[in-house]
């Protein structure tokens, strides 16, 4: 099993995939898109998971060894495959996933492509189990008080207006989270005009 690769950059395939050569040899190594923009193409790090299918072994890198518990803790989840361990992980970082996961925010896991009710839901009761303080060392003691049914609501409405997952985390940041769901969202869309 590779656990991790040190090597250049050389190539990107596709969008979620690099190419790291390490010793003459190029390992092809699917990336969250997240990671997969803020690879150089000079000498990087991956913390790597393997997996071995019927058909290939498939590399899957991530910059630190949080993402990658978190990948695994993902892949474990009844129904969850690596594609869409890999679409997670592009649209939340582990401490949000981790939150969302924490406050069974379902609408949060929503956002992310690919992920209907019941999968996050699903997702939500198999992680709280998996996602512990070993994954993610602060957000759950951090979190403030907007992880009830208004911040959902608000995430939500942010979420129709076509808003990414890690913009609505910024937006809402500053925003009480007892406030009205309509006072949040207009909050927030000031917030994302003003980042702009």
């Amino acid at each position: 099993m590779i656990g991790s690769l040190r090597g250049t950059v050389v190539d990107r395939p596709t969008a979620g995939e690099v190419v790291v050569e390490v010793g003459g040899v190029g390992y092809r190594v699917s990336v969250p898109t997240r990671v997969a923009s803020v690879l150089g193409d000079g000498e990087v790090f991956l913390y790597v998971a393997t997996h071995v299918r019927d058909d290939a072994i498939v590399l899957y890198g991530f910059t630190t060894a949080e993402e990658r518990r978190t990948f695994e803790a993902l892949v474990a989840a009844h129904g969850v495959g690596p594609s869409l361990a890999l679409a997670v992980l592009s649209a939340l970082t582990p401490a949000a996933l981790a939150e969302a996961v924490a406050g069974d925010d379902v609408d949060l896991l929503c956002t992310v492509p690919g992920v209907g009710k019941k999968t996050a839901a699903r997702m939500v009761l198999e992680l709280q189990s998996t996602l512990g303080a070993s994954v993610v060392a602060g957000p759950v003691g951090e979190r403030s008080s907007g992880d009830g049914a208004a911040r959902r609501d608000a995430r939500a409405a942010l979420a129709e207006l076509g808003y990414g997952a890690d913009e609505v985390r910024g937006a809402l940041a500053t925003v009480p989270g007892d406030d009205a769901p309509e006072d949040q969202v207009r909050a927030a869309l000031r917030n994302l005009a003003g980042a702009r």
